[in-house]
């Protein structure tokens, strides 16, 4: 129900997911890839209907597969709102990534550039749009914790911890080095009109 709710809200309110710099995917561990080189990705992707549009206060009450309704407020950001029509599918995807690579012995600056793009429908159309953002960065690891197969890191503006799923990778690593990595986070919605009567 989370997904469906975080999606839904980032289809129909084209409202940015929030990125945090240096954040691993959250429901993954990181894999080694290469010796010191690390990554973890989410993909998901969700179908709504919708269910009923109340125009004068914008809200719309979207049901996913399993019959759950989820009721919200399309801001003035939303362009074309009035394209939107009941039995229309809602089609949100969603992917976050995280690729470190490991620096022995440290001792450069921590850093955090942030980056990013959005696009959506041309006037007329049925809204759709997507955003990407992407933070590069340089972070401290601060503990190592192979018990756990734990990394501590500290960035420029956040501590996180990260499991490492290769123990014998996780040796690579020392408190003191440092990881350089890309962390990026992309919504990608469209409304998609109901399906003609007696077809499937």
């Amino acid at each position: 129900m989370r997904l469906c709710t975080v999606l839904a809200t980032a289809a129909l309110a084209f409202m940015p997911l929030a990125v945090s710099a240096q954040q691993a995917p959250a429901a993954e561990a990181l894999t080694a890839v290469a010796p010191g080189k690390f990554a973890g990705m989410i993909e998901a992707k969700v179908t709504l209907v919708v269910e009923s549009i109340d125009k004068a206060t914008r809200g719309v009450v979207l049901k996913d597969a399993k019959g759950d309704q989820i009721k919200i407020v399309a801001g003035d950001e939303v362009k074309n709102f009035d394209q939107i029509k009941v039995g229309d599918n809602v089609i949100a995807t969603y992917t976050q990534g995280l690729v470190i690579t490991l620096k022995k012995g440290g001792g450069a600056l921590r850093e955090r550039i942030d980056s990013g793009e959005t696009a959506s429908a041309a006037k007329g159309e049925k809204p759709a749009g997507y955003e990407v953002k992407e933070v590069t960065f340089v972070a401290d690891v601060q503990q190592v914790d192979r018990k756990n197969q734990t990394v501590t890191l500290r960035g420029a503006t956040r501590t996180v911890r990260l499991k490492i799923k290769d123990p014998e990778q996780l040796k690579l690593i020392k408190k003191g080095d440092q990881v350089e990595g890309v962390y990026a986070e992309a919504v990608a919605v469209s409304v998609v009109p109901a399906p003609a009567k007696g077809k499937k």
